[in-house]
C-alpha cells in the first residue's frame, strides 16, 4: 500500500474543493456534529479538533454574512477538507484500522497550512466581536 504523501492530500483537497458550491456550506453546517463526534473518535484527528471546531466557526459566520472576509478559495478548501473528513470511503477507508484516518489527517492538516492567515485573521476578529459584545446575564 503506498504511503499517503503531502501530494496525495493535496491532490484529494483540490478535488474536494472544486466540487463545493455555495449550497453545501448549509449541507456541511448541518453535518458539524457528525464530523466532530467522527473526530473526537479518531487518534490521527483528534489532535485537529479545535482547529476543525475553529473552521465550523468561520463557514457559519461566512454563510450568515457576519464574516465574508476571506476569499471564496479559502472556504471551498475549508469545506472540501471536511467534506472529506466525513466520507468514510475516501482514498485510504476509515475502517481499516490504524491507518484509515491518516489520509483525513493529512488533508485537514494541508488544508491548514493553506488558509493558516485567513483563520488567523478570523479568530482575532472573532475575539474582538466577542469582547465587543456585553454578556447577558
Amino acid at each position: 500500500m503506498p504511503v499517503f504523501t503531502q501530494k496525495n492530500a493535496e491532490k484529494q483537497l483540490n478535488a474536494e474543493a472544486d466540487k463545493v458550491q455555495r449550497d453545501d456550506l448549509e449541507s456541511l453546517l448541518a453535518r458539524q456534529r457528525a464530523i466532530e463526534d467522527k473526530v473526537k473518535g479518531s487518534g490521527k484527528l483528534q489532535r485537529f479538533s479545535g482547529d476543525i471546531k475553529l473552521m465550523f466557526s468561520m463557514i457559519g459566520d461566512y454563510w450568515n454574512g457576519s464574516y465574508r472576509n476571506l476569499p471564496w478559495k479559502s472556504i471551498a478548501a475549508i469545506a472540501g477538507a471536511l467534506l472529506y473528513v466525513l466520507n468514510p470511503l475516501d482514498l485510504i477507508p476509515d475502517l481499516i484500522l490504524g491507518i484509515g484516518f491518516v489520509d483525513d489527517a493529512g488533508v485537514v492538516a494541508l488544508c491548514l497550512k493553506l488558509v493558516e492567515t485567513d483563520l488567523i485573521r478570523y479568530a482575532a476578529w472573532k475575539e474582538q466581536r466577542e469582547a465587543a459584545t456585553p454578556e447577558v446575564i
